[in-house]
């Protein structure tokens, strides 16, 4: 899914990117809370918390909620065609 971080929150138990996607259907933008591993594990990935900016365009691979509502479990992320942290967050 592509869209514009709202915000990265560098938190433990687990981090999260809040998402701003443009809905397809509907034209409104969807904000997405997307869960990521601890910081620790992120850190031995190449993260930091500095990885994710307000404003950044970033592609976020992940597992969606089963509920279908818009969140989910991260797997990666890439800003600029360029991995995050080297690739897996989850």
């Amino acid at each position: 899914m592509e869209g514009t971080v709202k915000e990265f929150q560098w938190t433990n138990p687990h981090t999260w990117i809040q998402l701003v996607v443009k809905d397809p259907a509907t034209g409104q933008s969807v904000e997405w809370g997307i869960e990521g591993s601890p910081t620790t594990s992120l850190k031995r990935r190449g993260w930091s918390k500095d990885s994710l900016k307000p404003g950044d365009k970033a592609v976020v691979t992940f597992y969606q909620l089963r509920s279908g509502a818009p969140g989910g479990g991260l797997v990666k992320v890439t800003v600029n065609g360029k991995p995050v942290g080297g690739g897996a967050a989850g």
